[in-house]
């Protein structure tokens, strides 16, 4: 832990994040416009993921970390996908 190395974003890492955390909030609210039936859902929770991954990634410095730390988010997030779509094919077959 002593030579644990910190890892400070520069403003235009920041400020790149933050344009494309914008940019995909104005894809959200755009495609939840389209009235795609069914698969809205899916879409949005698609975009989601893709924003919770560079909220993770910079935010939380999941980038800087080993690969350890890397596969259990991953296994989390593995499961967590298992559940919504145990829970979608629930749905379905209702």
């Amino acid at each position: 832990m002593e030579h644990e190395k910190h890892h400070i974003l520069s403003y235009q890492e920041l400020a790149k994040v933050l344009i494309a955390l914008l940019v995909l909030t104005a894809i959200t609210v755009f495609v939840a416009s389209l009235h795609l039936g069914a698969f809205s859902v899916a879409v949005a929770l698609i975009i989601a993921c893709v924003k919770v991954f560079i909220v993770l990634s910079f935010f939380m410095h999941l980038k800087y970390e080993n690969l350890f730390i890397k596969l259990m988010v991953g296994g989390v997030f593995a499961i967590f996908a298992l559940v919504v779509i145990i829970t979608f094919i629930d749905y379905l077959l209702r």
